[in-house]
């Protein structure tokens, strides 16, 4: 079973991230003063100060940086989830966003593996951003 999304709450500023996921897009904002890449989103760049933040699409894949298995639930969305894997994915862009696993167990996963991005639908309309093992590799 996979987790219950959590639904979020967006914002004026991350409007644009939720809009993209549920189109099947990951996008990220990007400093356009000093081309720091800028997760979550945000008003200003946490780099330079600049307001002069851009969308940009990205692929959503990237690399494991660390994960745990949470064997006793951490929010009642995982009330009645096996095990669910709750990592910390590196995307291609260097950029560190936390996410779910999908398609993999836990005794599989491996730090360093290249996963791809997985758009999981809540039953509000809310689409999350997820992750499964990359297909390519």
């Amino acid at each position: 079973m996979q987790p219950a999304p959590i639904t979020p709450v967006p914002t004026p500023t991350s409007q644009p991230y939720w809009d993209a996921l549920a189109d099947g897009r990951v996008e990220l904002q990007r400093c356009s003063e000093c081309d720091t890449w800028v997760y979550y989103p945000r008003a200003r760049c946490p780099h330079c100060l600049s307001s002069d933040l851009a969308w940009h699409e990205v692929s959503g894949k990237g690399v494991v940086y660390t994960f745990t298995v949470a064997r006793q639930p951490t929010t009642p969305a995982f009330a009645e989830v096996d095990d669910p894997i709750i990592a910390v994915v590196e995307l291609d862009e260097g950029v560190r966003v936390t996410t779910s696993l999908e398609e993999i167990e836990p005794a599989d996963v491996r730090v360093g593996m290249r996963v791809e991005p997985v758009f999981a639908p809540a039953e509000d309309g809310m689409v999350i951003l997820r992750h499964r093992p990359a297909r390519d590799g």
